[in-house]
């Protein structure tokens, strides 16, 4: 299994950049994905998440209203959105694959079971 996150990069306060996280050796449709993030000297914390269906998504506050996070599950895919970016945002950005027996996304990171191996997302001032 595998988790390949891409898009991160270096970016103005205020700009916008898209992450993909694309899914190999699973089918994500049988799972909840989420996005994480750890900024420098900080633990890793909740971003986003999204219900297998897509039809049910979850974001910590910092990031609502900001960030949109969705799936193609037939491309077997994962993006996270993010606009409006400020400095506080910079993290190493992780995507993450949860399978729930109820298909309920959650926060927790213990809950996930596959991870993948994060993109960096600077956002300066």
């Amino acid at each position: 299994v595998q988790l390949q996150a891409s898009g991160g990069g270096l970016v103005q306060a205020g700009d916008s950049l898209r992450l993909s996280c694309a899914a190999s050796g699973l089918t994500i449709s049988n799972y909840v994905m989420g996005w994480f993030r750890q900024a420098p000297g900080k633990e890793r914390e909740f971003v986003a998440v999204i219900s297998g269906n897509g039809v049910i998504a979850d974001y910590t506050d910092s990031v609502k209203g900001r960030f949109t996070i969705s799936r193609d599950n037939g491309k077997n895919t994962v993006a996270l959105q993010m606009n409006s970016l400020k400095p506080e945002d910079t993290a190493v950005y992780y995507c993450a694959a949860d399978w729930s027996f109820s298909g309920r996304p959650r926060r927790s990171d213990s809950s996930y079971d596959y991870w993948g191996q994060g993109t960096l997302v600077t956002v300066s001032s």
